[in-house]
């Protein structure tokens, strides 16, 4: 997909203030059973399709409407991930300032979470 001018400097700006991880280091994590949360910020019918297994589906549309009820704790380790790694990049920093101190965005997202090779689920909902 070929990105606006406008939305990639403001992705640049975010990424400058928030952490990056890849989606080895989320594996690892996973494996090791390290508590930590795992929300897919895409849209609806993007999760539906599949997303990461384990993940927990919180749309960039309403994420910092609801955080504070799902993860009321700031400290959560909390790591977001989208498509390619800009959407959550941009969640990260707004999550950030409404005062959450461990949020973490997967770089590559969910098409280098496919092209490693991790497991993928589909929703059961539909």
């Amino acid at each position: 997909m070929q990105h606006n001018p406008g939305f990639l400097h403001l992705v640049e700006q975010a990424r400058q203030r928030v952490k990056e991880c890849t989606a080895a280091e989320v594996q690892a994590r996973l494996v090791r059973g390290d508590p930590f949360h795992f929300i897919d910020v895409r849209e609806d019918h993007e999760f539906w399709i599949d997303h990461a297994a384990g993940a927990r589906h919180m749309g960039k549309g309403i994420i910092e409407r609801d955080i504070e009820t799902v993860i009321p704790n700031k400290q959560a380790s909390i790591v977001l991930y989208c498509g390619g790694g800009y959407r959550s990049v941009l969640v990260a920093d707004a999550l950030q300032q409404m005062g959450y101190t461990n949020v973490v965005s997967m770089d590559g997202g969910i098409k280098a979470w496919r092209e490693a090779g991790y497991l993928l689920e589909k929703d059961k909902s539909i």
